[in-house]
């Protein structure tokens, strides 16, 4: 998934990047307000942390200018202050969650895999996707207990669709999402059609991935 963080403790933010790019997720960085607001109107993403006390502005003013701009995201406040009156404002303004600092990088991790659990509507880490099973954390794809060997790549968009259950996904969005890169080109679109070539290629080989659907002059969709 695609992160951005607004931190102005330049070493805490590479810090929370490295951790969560190990994690296989997708991060970039601001340090200031206006960085962070131009980032926020320029691009999509799943989550968004943001510290209350930048430089050059109110990290809450962050979160409401973000809400407009990315309503699907999921809002995590990193905070310094002991106001309790500033949680509580950034709660009511929608954020999903907050942590105190200083605080452990696991737990963050921890609570952005509880997020996108509620948000997904993930009761078990095993999901059934026709005749295959798609454990998220660890990152196999099985038939009955055989493992289907994927590329990283593959299995991220895979895992992205399999998320976004019945929704068109435009070759954008996944290269937004999967690559970290908006503006999309010729082979930015021809790298997502190989990637969802293999995929059927490689579960085909076991059992139908007709769930795998493409929307022509759109992009893609599992169903069901």
């Amino acid at each position: 998934m695609k992160v951005l963080i607004v931190e102005d403790e330049k070493t805490l933010a590479y810090e929370m990047a490295d951790f969560l790019k190990k994690a296989f997720y997708i991060c970039d960085l601001a340090h200031t307000y206006q960085e962070g607001a131009e980032k926020i109107a320029l691009n999509q993403y799943d989550f968004i942390l943001i510290d209350l006390g930048l430089p050059d502005g109110d990290g809450l003013d962050i979160l409401r200018k973000a809400k407009k701009h990315n309503e699907e995201a999921a809002y995590i406040i990193l905070t310094a202050r002991g106001n309790l009156d500033d949680r509580i404002i950034g709660l009511d303004l929608g954020a999903d969650d907050y942590l105190s600092k200083p605080f452990y990088l696991l737990e963050l991790q921890s609570r952005m895999q509880a997020i996108a659990r509620r948000k997904f509507k993930l009761q078990d880490e095993l999901i059934r996707l026709g005749d295959f099973s798609i454990d998220l954390p660890k990152r196999l794809v099985l038939f009955d207990s055989n493992p289907i060997d994927l590329s990283r790549k593959e299995f991220d968009l895979l895992s992205y669709l399999l998320l976004n259950k019945n929704r068109v996904l435009t070759r954008m969005q996944l290269s937004e999402h999967i690559w970290g890169s908006y503006a999309i080109d010729d082979n930015d679109s021809n790298y997502i059609d190989a990637h969802i070539k293999n995929i059927r290629k490689k579960l085909g080989l076991w059992a139908s991935t007709e769930w795998l659907e493409t929307v022509r002059g759109v992009g893609y969709r599992i169903k069901g």
